[in-house]
């Protein structure tokens, strides 16, 4: 579609409270949220929480405890160890009271100017001239977070299988008069690690992740994300996704989410 579904994924209602637009919901339903919005509304309260000068948020791990309604919700944040140099956070999201997700997230002390830069990734490819039409299986739900998100693939595609790499951006805000900061345009792509690499027909089986950790070594720069991914999976066994953050001056972070691999319960 040409236009996003909404002008931002969220409309702030107080300080800890948010109204979910349809721009959050994912490919399974209409009703249900893409665990990317989710996930970068609780690292944006990271960031917000008793900030502490020349310190960043290093690591965010999600827990998706059940499936995020398209309704109101409430997030609150504790720190549970705190320290001048390394401290952790956690995060609750509720709905109606409910507990729906819940996150920790490492806050560490920046590392000095004059240490060396280390790099040994290979450099991202050069972003495309232009992006793709939002194509999946025929039952999934593309007006939300997947044309809230613009696309341009390098390897693979909406419907390829197999190990995929993409430039992305988010058409529209986290929340509704704020500009993202690099924490939150990694998280709003990351918890897609499996869709990217996607090794299998989500018409004939469900691939739903049960958490996502991002660890940044450093701060993304700029709109677009180059994200590398590939999935595994084995009889018996479950799914696991794991991806690449670059920008355009290299990589910057990685992305693990551990899959439910199983048959759809019609």
């Amino acid at each position: 579609m040409d236009t996003p579904p909404a002008e931002t994924f969220y409309e702030p209602l107080d300080e800890d409270r948010f109204a979910s637009t349809a721009a959050t919901a994912g490919p399974w339903s209409p009703g249900l949220q893409h665990g990317g919005p989710v996930s970068a509304l609780l690292g944006r309260a990271f960031e917000r929480h008793d900030p502490v000068p020349g310190t960043r948020i290093a690591r965010v791990t999600v827990e998706i405890l059940t499936p995020v309604p398209v309704a109101p919700l409430r997030v609150a944040v504790r720190t549970v160890r705190p320290g001048r140099r390394v401290s952790m956070l956690e995060g609750d999201l509720f709905h109606d009271e409910r507990l729906v997700a819940r996150a920790t997230g490492w806050r560490i002390v920046a590392a000095p100017d004059h240490i060396d830069p280390t790099d040994h990734a290979p450099a991202p490819p050069p972003l495309p001239a232009s992006g793709q039409t939002v194509v999946a299986w025929p039952e999934a739900h593309l007006d939300g977070y997947l044309s809230a998100m613009e696309w341009r693939y390098t390897e693979g595609s909406f419907t390829g299988r197999g190990p995929g790499r993409t430039w992305a951006r988010a058409r529209v805000p986290l929340v509704a008069g704020e500009d993202d900061t690099p924490l939150v345009r990694a998280l709003v792509l990351a918890d897609s690690a499996a869709g990217v690499g996607a090794q299998y027909d989500f018409a004939k089986l469900q691939v739903i992740n049960t958490d996502v950790t991002v660890a940044l070594h450093r701060d993304p720069v700029g709109e677009w994300i180059c994200m590398d991914s590939r999935v595994h999976a084995s009889p018996r066994g479950s799914g696991l996704a794991q991806a690449s953050l670059a920008d355009a001056s290299g990589e910057f972070g990685q992305v693990l989410q551990t899959l439910l691999v199983d048959e759809h319960r019609r």
